[in-house]
């Protein structure tokens, strides 16, 4: 990624944030920040990462805090060294606290934030990181793939949940992307169900699981919903709407258009058949080094889709004491519409 620091008036960038010192260093760490100028890119960190760190130490210069060193005191001084004055950082992941101790620390240089500036620049993926997430895309399919097969009446939504998480990392996945929901029967019609139960799993049932992994740094997403046998009437009704939505939304989103205007294309259709008000999550969102980025697809959001973004089309009905569906793929914005990154088919009843 290249920075625009004459757009931004600043000459330095400075970023502590875990997912953005990633996404500047490609170097996973718990602590550290990430400094980039003009003239040189600056890794500041402990000890537990200055060996590690070597890595990178090609393109940053590695900084060590000893021990009674302050992080603020090296970053003035590090700044003072280069001439800087104008120095961005990251608004939208200060605390109050963190802030305070960042203005006290750089009291003689000129604070601008630029959070907003990092997620748009995040928001379009690289070549490589759209690999990197097709990747983690596979690992999960394959994963989802095999604990389908193997899932079997009486089975408790944890031993399904464990059995995810094993084959995921199995796999080949670095780790989850967030904690996966596995939903039986009524519980499906809860759209975060994150706590998986000893519900067990019966014939009639149908079954809603969310998850993805991480694969270098960068996460997947997707939901499907099936059962092992005939489910209610109207849970076939309402998976048949979400279907044709989801069709209807991914044949039409394209670059150019807003995240509102994404939305519309799924959920006017659900209204229409009467289950407006059971969609009450937005589509989708951006995907990344986070699970949730920018842009979001949602009814009041004014993002503009660019190509290069990857984002999820997820539209859901849900009804109270019955059940739930949700279809998520994971797709990329291009101008002329979007390239799947989701292959797992879309058959409800296995």
């Amino acid at each position: 990624m290249k920075i625009d620091f004459e757009k931004n008036k600043i000459e330095a960038l400075v970023a502590m944030s875990p997912e953005n010192r990633f996404y500047l260093t490609d170097f996973p760490s718990s602590f550290g920040c990430a400094v980039l100028t003009e003239k040189e890119k600056i890794f500041i960190t402990d000890t537990r990462y200055s060996e590690a760190a070597k890595a990178i130490q090609e393109t940053f210069k590695i900084v060590t805090i000893k021990s009674g060193e302050k992080l603020h005191e090296l970053l003035a001084g590090e700044f003072k060294r280069l001439g800087i004055e104008n120095v961005g950082y990251e608004d939208s992941f200060m605390t109050v606290s963190s802030f305070k101790n960042l203005k006290d620390g750089l009291k003689d240089f000129k604070l601008k934030g630029i959070s907003d500036y990092l997620s748009e620049l995040r928001s379009i993926k690289t070549e490589e990181e759209r690999q990197r997430i097709a990747t983690a895309q596979e690992i999960a399919e394959e994963a989802f793939k095999k604990v389908r097969r193997n899932i079997k009446v009486g089975m408790s939504e944890r031993e399904v949940y464990a059995e995810l998480v094993w084959e995921s990392l199995r796999t080949g996945a670095d780790g989850m992307s967030f904690d996966p929901i596995v939903a039986f029967g009524e519980n499906s019609a809860k759209p975060h169900h994150n706590q998986p139960t000893e519900r067990r799993l019966e014939k009639k049932d149908i079954i809603l699981i969310d998850f993805g992994v991480k694969h270098k740094g960068y996460c997947s997403d997707m939901t499907r919903t099936f059962s092992l046998g005939p489910v209610a009437n109207e849970l076939q009704v309402i998976y048949d709407i979400v279907l044709k939505a989801q069709e209807y939304a991914l044949k039409h989103i394209k670059a150019g258009m807003t995240g509102h205007e994404a939305d519309a294309l799924a959920r006017e259709y659900i209204k229409s058949n009467g289950y407006g008000e059971q969609f009450g999550h937005s589509l989708g969102h951006g995907i990344g080094i986070n699970v949730h980025e920018m842009p979001r697809i949602a009814d009041k959001s004014k993002c503009i889709l660019k190509e290069g973004m990857v984002i999820t089309c997820e539209p859901g009905i849900y009804l109270e004491g019955l059940g739930g569906v949700r279809i998520e793929d994971m797709v990329v914005v291009t101008e002329s519409g979007i390239i799947n990154m989701t292959y797992c088919d879309k058959i409800l009843e296995l």
